[in-house]
C-alpha cells in the first residue's frame, strides 16, 4: 500500500465517493472528509478510508484534515461559501505542503457568467492560482446524474421537466469523474496547471436524453420544457431541498446551454482516467432500480 496519504473533500457526494473507491481500489491511502457520521460515511470506512470529520468553511478543521498530505480533492456544493472556503483551502494547504490539488470546477465557469455559482467557480480557480500551490482545474459539463436527480417525476409521471432548450450536452457520469480525479492525485505532475474539461463521448438534446431514459426504463418518457420558478415550485411539492442560489444558477446555465456553452465531446475521460466513458444508455440501464415504482 502506498505511504503516502490522499485527501478527499466531498466524500460522501456523487465525485467523491468514486474518488476513494478508485483511490482504494489501486491501494492508496485516503482520508475521506466528510460533514457528519452516516451510513454514506460508515461505507467509506468498510472501504478502508480513514474519515474525518470537517467543515470547508472552518479554517481550522480545514488545516487539521490536510495535515500529513500529499494530494487533495477540492469540492464544494452548489450553494454560497465557495470564495472562502477556497482561500480556507489554499492557505492550509500552503501551510501543509500539499504538494498538489484538483479543483472541481464547472463548464460554465468564466469572468462573465451570470450564474453567480459559475462566475464564483472561476474566481475560485483564480484563488487557487495564485496561492501558489500546485493545482489542476477540472471542468465538468452537466454530469449524467442529471436524470436520477429528476427521478422522482420520471416515475411518478413520465417526464423530465427542465429548462434547457436548444442546445446539445456530453452529459459525464460521476464514476468517470472519480476515475480522472484518482488518476490525477496519485500522479499529478504531468497535469499541473492544466485545465481539463470533462465530457462524455455522444451529445443529445433533452428531449433525446428522455427518449434515452424511456428505452432503458422500458416506458416512455417526455422531455417538458419547464421555466425554472415552475420548476422551482414543482421541486419543493416533491420534497426536494433547493434554495435561491441553486434556482438561480439553473436560470443562468439554462441560457448557456442554449448559447452552446455546455456543446462538444472530447476523449479525456479515457486518456486520463484510463477507460472510455460510460455511455448514457448504459448509466441509465445501471441505474434502473432508481426509477422503479
Amino acid at each position: 500500500m502506498s505511504e503516502s496519504k490522499i485527501l478527499v473533500t466531498g466524500a460522501t457526494g456523487d465525485t467523491g465517493k468514486a474518488s476513494v473507491k478508485f483511490l482504494r481500489e489501486q491501494g492508496h491511502a485516503v482520508r475521506a472528509m466528510v460533514r457528519t457520521h452516516d451510513d454514506r460515511s460508515e461505507a467509506l470506512q468498510k472501504q478502508g478510508a480513514e474519515i474525518v470529520l470537517g467543515d470547508l468553511r472552518n479554517f481550522e478543521s480545514v488545516r487539521a484534515a490536510l495535515e500529513g498530505i500529499q494530494s487533495a480533492y477540492f469540492v464544494f456544493p452548489i450553494e454560497p461559501g465557495i470564495l472562502e472556503g477556497t482561500a480556507y483551502f489554499a492557505q492550509a494547504a500552503k501551510e501543509a505542503g500539499v504538494q498538489a490539488i484538483v479543483n472541481m470546477s464547472q463548464a460554465s465557469a468564466r469572468r462573465e457568467a451570470k450564474s453567480h455559482a459559475a462566475q464564483n467557480h472561476w474566481i475560485a480557480e483564480r484563488i487557487f492560482d495564485w496561492s501558489g500551490v500546485p493545482i489542476v482545474h477540472v471542468r465538468p459539463t452537466l454530469f449524467s446524474e442529471w436524470v436520477l436527480y429528476w427521478r422522482g417525476f420520471i416515475k411518478a409521471a413520465g417526464i423530465l421537466p427542465l429548462p434547457f432548450h436548444t442546445g446539445r450536452v456530453a452529459l459525464v457520469a460521476a464514476e468517470d469523474q472519480g476515475r480522472v480525479i484518482a488518476n490525477i492525485l496519485v500522479a499529478p505532475a504531468e497535469h499541473i496547471g492544466k485545465t481539463y474539461p470533462l465530457v462524455g463521448a455522444k451529445e443529445f438534446t433533452f428531449p433525446e436524453i428522455a427518449e434515452e431514459i424511456g428505452r432503458a426504463i422500458g416506458k416512455p418518457v417526455r422531455y417538458q420544457l419547464t421555466d425554472v420558478p415552475t420548476l422551482a415550485k414543482l421541486a419543493k411539492e416533491n420534497g426536494i431541498p433547493l434554495g435561491d442560489f441553486f434556482w438561480q444558477h439553473l436560470s443562468e446555465i439554462a441560457v448557456d446551454f442554449e448559447n452552446n456553452v455546455f456543446a462538444g465531446t472530447n476523449d479525456l475521460v479515457q486518456k486520463i482516467g484510463g477507460q472510455p466513458s460510460i455511455s448514457l444508455a448504459d448509466f441509465i440501464a445501471k441505474h434502473r432500480d432508481q426509477f422503479a415504482d
